[in-house]
């Protein structure tokens, strides 16, 4: 807005100026047209030419100042562009830490389920859901492993998530699941799956005879991630000012 007025008033400016010169010029041409060519007249002109000098170069100096004045403000306001632009990128780069942002990019896909069921011993006990500390054990490999962003069907694993059994479901951010678990996470797919793998590991703990589970790991060029659908709120913590600020 102030880059406009300045400007407005630039034009205002040109146009009187050259409407007083017009107006001299024009005085000047009626005067030697009608034979008027006196001393008297001639230094009367001379007075006039200097004062609409006088004139001329007061608007000039009126012109660079408002010039100076636009280019300040052209100057505020893209240093202004800028400390908006890098505090939208931080602001992007805390909701991603956050789990505040839908995100994706290349990881690997986990998915774990119950072993097949065997038709002369039939039930209806899940080993996984009755051993969700295995869910726990592996999101924690995963976070070593330089996990970026996790999810567990389809729920995002904040630093508020809570994995735990309650009737028939194991709740994951209060909302029940059941298996198979399908546990995404973006990271270096190759570091990821490693560490999933390795001798001893997490995979090969699902897999042995204590619990049979079925368990597939996955590397994907592109994963999509989901936001946390929640409202953090901090009743008891408090932010503390650090030294030197």
């Amino acid at each position: 807005m102030n880059k406009i007025k300045a400007r407005m008033s630039i034009g205002v400016i040109c146009m009187i100026l050259g409407l007083v010169l017009a107006l001299q010029f024009r005085s000047v041409q009626n005067n030697y047209l009608q034979g008027i060519g006196s001393a008297q007249k001639a230094q009367d002109l001379a007075v006039e030419l200097k004062k609409v000098r006088r004139e001329k170069e007061a608007l000039k100096s009126e012109i660079n100042s408002l010039e100076g004045k636009i280019k300040e403000i052209e100057e505020a306001e893209a240093k202004e562009d800028v400390l908006v632009r890098n505090i939208r990128n931080e602001l992007e780069k805390y909701k991603i830490i956050s789990g505040f942002k839908r995100v994706k990019g290349p990881g690997v896909v986990v998915v774990i389920d119950d072993p097949p069921v065997d038709p002369q011993f039939p039930t209806d006990v899940s080993i996984i859901m009755y051993n969700y500390d295995l869910l726990l054990s592996l999101i924690n490999k995963l976070n070593d492993a330089g996990a970026e962003a996790i999810s567990i069907n389809e729920q995002r694993v904040v630093s508020q998530t809570e994995i735990n059994l309650a009737g028939s479901n194991v709740n994951i951010n209060s909302v029940p699941t059941a298996p198979p678990f399908i546990v995404k996470a973006i990271g270096n797919p190759d570091t990821l799956a490693s560490t999933l793998n390795i001798r001893f590991g997490i995979v090969e703990q699902m897999r042995s005879e204590r619990y049979n589970l079925r368990v597939t790991v996955e590397r994907k060029n592109e994963i999509l991630i989901p936001r946390y659908n929640e409202v953090i709120k901090f009743r008891y913590a408090q932010p503390v000012e650090e030294e030197g600020q």
